[in-house]
């Protein structure tokens, strides 16, 4: 048996980062998560003591629509995720997936210097970790 060599977050990390003021409506959220083509936005910190949010897709299917809530009436802070968990880039793509399934979440923020520099997800994990192997 070979043991495989995974490269690390930064080789299938989104670098692209939208962010979002947790006060901004869910509503709002939606159309600027269509405009960038992405499924999740990280939350501003108000200041430097406090932490990152993150606000999925998921959320809003499930604190939202499934609650039958008005999107243009609740808030981005009242459904987002907050703390969530952070990986850093150099970390081994195998070792985010392990934390993904320890910690039952998909998405995580890739941090560097205590900034964002990425995204990381299970799409991402698997499109661009593993597929590039898969295509040579």
């Amino acid at each position: 048996m070979t043991i495989r060599n995974w490269g690390p977050i930064r080789d299938c990390m989104r670098t692209d980062v939208t962010e979002i003021d947790g006060r901004t409506d869910v509503m709002s959220a939606l159309k600027l998560m269509k405009e960038v083509g992405d499924t999740s936005l990280m939350v501003k910190r108000r200041d430097e003591t406090d932490e990152y949010g993150m606000l999925l897709f998921s959320d809003i299917a499930k604190k939202v629509i499934a609650k039958n809530r008005a999107p243009e009436r609740v808030s981005v802070y009242e459904i987002m995720a907050k703390p969530c968990l952070t990986v850093r880039p150099d970390m081994e793509i195998r070792y985010c997936a392990r934390l993904f399934e320890n910690f039952g979440i998909s998405h995580a923020p890739v941090v560097e210097n205590d900034k964002i520099v990425g995204t990381v997800s299970y799409y991402r994990l698997v499109l661009h970790g593993l597929l590039p192997d898969l295509e040579d």
